[in-house]
């Protein structure tokens, strides 16, 4: 095998790498956008659906199934202001606010923790003020959540903080039967508490750029053939030029020694 096959050779195996990585980068997005557009027919199915009762979403098992997430349930009991935590650095409001948890026992003698809002940081590691949540009985609506991830750089938090909404870090610093599958973000509470929380927006349904990123792979896979096609087309081309220029090189002396020849026998019949 010439060089030149050897070299060609390897461009179209750089081509192959590159389009491998790129379907394999392709098919990411692929993915991410199936999930985006499941969490978006989720949102839409259970976000404004008619409260029910904890027990109907959450069962004995305490287990809250993938498919009730966002929906609306309704808890019956009282809340325990004095286990109150805070949830900082949280991105509400264009700031870094915190959230307001506070466990919620329901009449069915069970803790759901409810995320009754955010108020803004203050001067200091904790905001200056935080509203106090209603005493005594309480009907509160809330969309049930399943809880985050503990922090991956195992970041803590101040004394009455937590850095995630992490629900079995949580349950350790609340007394009773703590639900770790899920936890409330509020929608109403009656009667209501004293001052008011910044409130939550809805979800949004974008289903954001993964679609138009995984096209864009898969152009950039064509693109790396078409590109090292035209490379090899080129010294091709370059190369079939030196091939056609180097007779016409070599004929011009032979020329030029023949009219040399026709000259000189001119010269001679004159003389």
């Amino acid at each position: 095998m010439s060089a030149r096959m050897t070299r060609w050779s390897v461009y179209v195996l750089i081509a192959i790498g590159f389009a491998v990585a790129c379907a394999f980068l392709s098919y990411w997005q692929f993915e991410r956008n199936e999930n985006r557009a499941e969490q978006i027919a989720l949102v839409e199915k259970n976000y404004d659906a008619d409260p029910v009762p904890l027990q109907d979403l959450i069962g004995a098992d305490g287990e809250l199934a993938a498919g009730d997430v966002w929906h609306p349930v309704v808890l019956e009991g009282e809340y325990l202001p004095d286990e109150q935590l805070l949830v900082r650095n949280r991105p509400r409001g264009g700031t870094s606010a915190f959230e307001v948890l506070v466990p919620f026992r329901d009449s069915d003698g069970r803790i759901l923790i409810v995320d009754r809002g955010w108020v803004p940081p203050g001067d200091g590691d904790s905001p200056d003020a935080v509203p106090a949540p209603p005493s005594g009985q309480v009907e509160v609506v809330v969309r049930v959540r399943p809880g985050e991830q503990a922090p991956a750089s195992g970041r803590g938090a101040p004394e009455g903080q937590v850095p995630t909404i992490h629900l079995p870090a949580i349950a350790e610093l609340v007394d009773g039967d703590v639900i770790t599958s899920a936890y409330g973000q509020i929608v109403s509470e009656s009667p209501s508490g004293d001052g008011a929380l910044g409130t939550f927006d809805s979800p949004t349904d974008d289903p954001g750029p993964h679609l138009s990123y995984a096209i864009q792979w898969i152009l950039f896979a064509l693109m790396g053939f078409i590109f090292i096609g035209y490379i090899i087309r080129t010294e091709i081309a370059k190369h079939r030029e030196e091939l056609e220029g180097r007779p016409a090189v070599a004929k011009t002396p032979r020329r030029r020694d023949r009219d040399a020849d026709v000259e000189d026998e001119l010269l001679d019949a004159h003389h």
